[in-house]
């Protein structure tokens, strides 16, 4: 297979096995070619993208920037702080005055859940969910899923334990979607205030010990506390989260075993993660950083190639 199913990219939800095999492999691919002396290739070099963000990114923004210009296509981005959405101009609106100057394809990240999928049923471009509220941030789970596979050498029967905010995160949606189709075991761990009610009937495992949890894992993806997303609050303070949750070179040192620790950035260090932990030899974060152009390189390229 050497095209996608979908000609979106809304959620992993909707990817099968198969289209994330080919993302992860064009991915490999293409992190060749980032790591040559000259960078760019000429893949997308007709094709214009259009940076649509409605909320705050730096990682995700310049990963998705850098990827479609080492593609060789044209950008431009849009940011609503300055725009006339502030005026009262609706989402349908913005984008189709966006694709009124021939845009192919529209990045896109909105605090709305769904504001994707609604877009990309009222709007003639391939649309890429670039985090959609706490729903989901599919580009994330994929460049998660192959900077395991990098590191492990396989995703079937690796066990994952998804550590911190569960309820407020569009990542780890993401991410349990994505290892359980490529054949990986998935537990979440984080105070009970902080777990999704019906998260079990995803099919993952629950565990409230975040000990019990580096116990069982091979690899530890530590989710950001989310405090701009909390109206309320769910622990009683970042001192106690981190002395119950908080991950540091000494729970570590504790286990009869390696594992690999990941985070998806910005990192609250000394809440979720010790700086020991996080600049150690267990920590892969910065190769998520550098994975995540390669992934997202490889999602666009595969997407301009799926018309229709």
């Amino acid at each position: 297979m050497s095209q996608l199913s979908t000609r979106h990219l809304l959620g992993i939800k909707d990817l099968t096995p198969e289209d994330i095999q080919l993302i992860l492999d064009t991915a490999a691919n293409f992190k060749e070619v980032i790591n040559r002396p000259i960078k760019k290739v000429p893949s997308l070099r007709d094709i214009t993208i259009a940076n649509v963000f409605f909320e705050n990114s730096t990682r995700t923004r310049l990963s998705f920037e850098l990827a479609e210009k080492r593609l060789s296509a044209d950008v431009i981005n849009f940011s609503s702080a300055n725009s006339s959405v502030k005026k009262g101009e609706t989402l349908v609106d913005t984008v189709n005055n966006i694709l009124s100057m021939k845009v192919d394809m529209v990045v896109m990240r909105h605090s709305s859940p769904g504001a994707p999928h609604f877009l990309s049923r009222n709007v003639k471009a391939n649309i890429v969910n670039a985090g959609d509220g706490t729903h989901e941030h599919p580009t994330q789970a994929l460049l998660d899923s192959f900077s395991i596979r990098e590191k492990l050498g396989d995703l079937a029967g690796k066990k994952v334990a998804i550590i911190g905010d569960i309820l407020h995160s569009r990542v780890a949606l993401s991410n349990i979607f994505c290892l359980q189709k490529m054949g990986a075991e998935v537990m979440v761990c984080g105070p009970i205030t902080l777990l999704p009610k019906h998260i079990a009937s995803l099919g993952v495992k629950v565990e409230l010990d975040v000990k019990k949890a580096l116990e069982w894992c091979d690899v530890a993806n530590v989710l950001r506390i989310q405090l701009e997303r909390q109206q309320i609050k769910y622990f009683p303070s970042l001192r106690e989260y981190s002395l119950y949750y908080g991950i540091n070179k000494k729970l570590l040192d504790q286990l009869d075993k390696e594992i690999v620790v990941m985070h998806p950035g910005p990192i609250n260090r000394g809440v979720e993660l010790s700086s020991d932990v996080a600049d150690s030899d267990h920590s892969i974060i910065l190769e998520q950083v550098q994975n995540g152009v390669a992934v997202r390189m490889a999602v666009l390229y595969l997407l301009a190639g799926v018309k229709g």
